[in-house]
């Protein structure tokens, strides 16, 4: 990923889905101007999900799902229509492509409409689109809040600018976050940020949660100061102003706790992506579940992203050993990473996720949702580790204080 990427996460997930053969892959080429999928006459040809990032005007950075036709066939195909069904878990908004040569009287067949109705029971706003206009053109409507329809065709380029449009027309209409630091700092603040710089962290760069961190710091018109965690405290001798705020490392907590005065809020980069993600409040009350385990009872813990595990790694090793000294008890563990989350949770005291930097919105919420209907806790890392360390209170004050 270049300096100037945005990284996936903070991207719109547009989904394209349909039969196979209704020119979705055409579609999603003549939408991106790119031969961002591959193309056949051959039913069948997307057999995996395929993700694109890129600008698409008048929208700006996307994240382009193309997925199997839903209507695929055989054990294989039963397997490739599960994956398409699991990619609206991360889709932000969605394109189904129908096929007007197969239904010129623009009614979607019985597959394709229970299909539509997942977007509804999901509140994914979505456009139906009529494919190969250049066969056969089916009326638009746009009626009232019943679903939008459009005719276009990929072969032709015909309406693919107006679908453009409506895209970023339902993006506008479905984007409101608070932003990463939103009601935490105020113009001109101080901002002290704790990075460690050890064997863990990644060499000749920052992790994704910081360099986005520092983004949304400078965003809100405030004062970035970034300081290794064994040379805190001297920092915090040497500056003039008090800062206003200081986020560390979750790892680092219970060093930098000690030093930070306790009239400054503290918090960490883990729990400001819990807020960010939408899940804080209900991982406060999770985390508590650590207080009921019992010998040979399972935890999962899971992260967003894959990547080369360290000897001392916090997720597979370092949380483990704080939940064992923690609790007394000794507990089992399965580990999950990147695009990879059981649907049944059911054998599990407690989910510990990461901060989510390297997932979308819709795809944390659809974790935390999932285990909040099987009645399974779900927390994550930076709140387990505070909670353990005995400052969960203070280092959920300041986002706390900023809902009220």
């Amino acid at each position: 990923m270049g300096l100037n990427d945005t990284p996936s996460a903070n991207r719109i997930h547009i989904g394209f889905f349909g039969l196979r053969n209704a020119g979705k892959s055409s579609l999603v080429n003549a939408v991106t101007g790119q031969e961002a999928a591959l193309v056949s006459e051959i039913k069948g040809t997307t057999t995996d999900p395929v993700l694109k990032a890129m600008e698409l005007l008048p929208l700006g950075p996307v994240l382009i799902i193309d997925t199997p036709g839903i209507d695929d066939e055989g054990a294989l195909g039963e397997q490739r229509v599960r994956r398409a069904r699991k990619m609206l878990n991360k889709t932000d908004m969605a394109v189904f492509v129908a096929d007007a040569s197969i239904a010129p009287n623009g009614i979607l067949s019985p597959v394709e409409q229970e299909f539509v109705n997942l977007f509804k029971e999901k509140n994914i706003p979505y456009i139906i689109v009529w494919n190969k206009a250049d066969v056969v053109k089916i009326e638009n409507k746009e009626e009232g809040d019943s679903p939008r329809s459009l005719s276009l065709s990929a072969k032709t380029g015909f309406n693919i600018d107006l679908l453009k449009e409506k895209i970023a027309a339902l993006a506008a209409a479905d984007e409101a976050k608070t932003p990463l630091v939103g009601g935490l700092v105020k113009p001109l603040d101080f901002v002290l940020l704790v990075i460690p710089i050890d064997k863990a962290a990644p060499k000749g760069r920052l992790i994704l949660p910081q360099q986005q961190t520092i983004r949304g710091i400078l965003e809100a018109g405030a004062v970035a100061v970034t300081v290794r965690d064994f040379e805190l405290k001297e920092v915090l001798e040497k500056m003039k102003k008090k800062p206003d705020l200081v986020i560390t490392d979750s790892q680092a907590f219970a060093k930098v706790s000690a030093e930070v005065p306790r009239d400054i809020p503290l918090t960490s980069f883990s729990i400001l992506f819990a807020r960010y993600k939408g899940f804080l409040e209900t991982s406060i009350r999770a985390v508590t579940a650590l207080e009921a385990l019992q010998d040979g009872d399972k935890i999962l813990v899971c992260e967003g992203c894959s990547h080369h595990r360290q000897c001392d790694d916090i997720g597979t090793v370092k949380i483990p050993r704080w939940i064992r000294s923690h609790t007394k008890k000794e507990p089992g563990f399965d580990f999950f990473s990147g695009s990879d989350f059981p649907e049944d949770l059911s054998s599990y005291k407690l989910v510990i996720h990461c901060g989510g930097c390297m997932l979308n919105d819709r795809e944390m919420q659809y974790r935390s949702r999932c285990a909040e209907d099987q009645k399974i806790p779900f927390t994550n890392y930076g709140i387990t580790i505070a909670y353990i360390e005995g400052i969960l209170d203070r280092s959920v004050q300041a986002m706390q204080k900023a809902a009220d």
